[in-house]
């Protein structure tokens, strides 16, 4: 069974067990959350999909970590003019396992 749920602006496959990572939430570690924006659901058998979102379908998920992303550089570059602009950043994640598909 897997389903395709949708974090802030990201969507996600997921599978009871699967660790994910999103962007930043506001929960602890340990805490739980429940995504309630749905798209599609599938049990082998069949497939269920919302328009946009299935109702009465919900996902809920373990929160295990806050972490951080691998650095990510942006640089620009001005051939022959003496310029150049270097920045880093990096993404605030977290970890969620997957607990339970209900639809």
């Amino acid at each position: 069974m897997y389903a395709i749920v949708q974090f802030g602006s990201s969507q996600y496959k997921v599978s009871e067990g699967d660790v994910i990572e999103v962007d930043r939430l506001a929960q602890e570690p340990s805490e739980k959350v429940t995504a309630d924006q749905v798209l599609l659901v599938s049990d082998g058998k069949g497939v269920k999909v919302g328009q946009p979102v299935l109702k009465g379908a919900t996902v809920e998920a373990k929160v295990v970590d806050q972490t951080t992303a691998d650095k990510v550089f942006a640089f620009k570059y001005r051939c022959r003019k003496g310029f150049n602009w270097k920045r880093g950043h990096r993404a605030k994640l977290t970890a969620l396992q997957i607990t339970k598909i209900s639809a």
